[in-house]
């Protein structure tokens, strides 16, 4: 696979993506910036041990917040429970990836000089993991 470079991040960004350790792309899609990081280990419990999971690079960032995460393919409880506010559907480079509607929140808000594509990603690592806490698999 030949990753894609269509953007320049800031070189923080870049080397925590780098240091992360996954194949990783900053494409276009029409006027958006997107970071895809593929084969993103997700949690026991999950029908996919591995996705890609796209970041959409918000106009204004690093100032204005990252928000939601994207999967590919989508993620589903093997226990058939549901997962809340991940029902909409996001076409990006040509497929459909399942949103996660997943927001900051006024006691962790974005911090300016503090947040940035690392934190995120270890933010979607941990809504990975919280999915199953308020609800066990079964």
């Amino acid at each position: 696979m030949t990753l894609r470079r269509q953007f320049d991040l800031l070189p923080a960004d870049r080397q925590f993506l780098d240091d992360y350790g996954l194949p990783w792309e900053a494409i276009l899609d029409g006027a958006q910036q997107w970071v895809l990081i593929h084969e993103f280990p997700t949690h026991e419990g999950y029908n996919h041990q591995r996705v890609t999971a796209a970041i959409r690079m918000e106009t204004g960032y690093p100032n204005t917040a990252l928000d939601m995460v994207y999967f590919l393919p989508a993620l589903a409880r093997t226990d058939s429970r549901t997962i809340g506010a991940a029902n909409a559907i996001q076409a990006l480079d040509g497929k459909s990836y399942q949103r996660w509607s997943r927001h900051r929140t006024l006691q962790h808000p974005w911090k300016i000089g503090h947040d940035n594509i690392g934190t995120h990603v270890f933010l979607i690592e941990d809504w990975l993991a919280r999915e199953f806490e308020k609800c066990p698999l079964a």
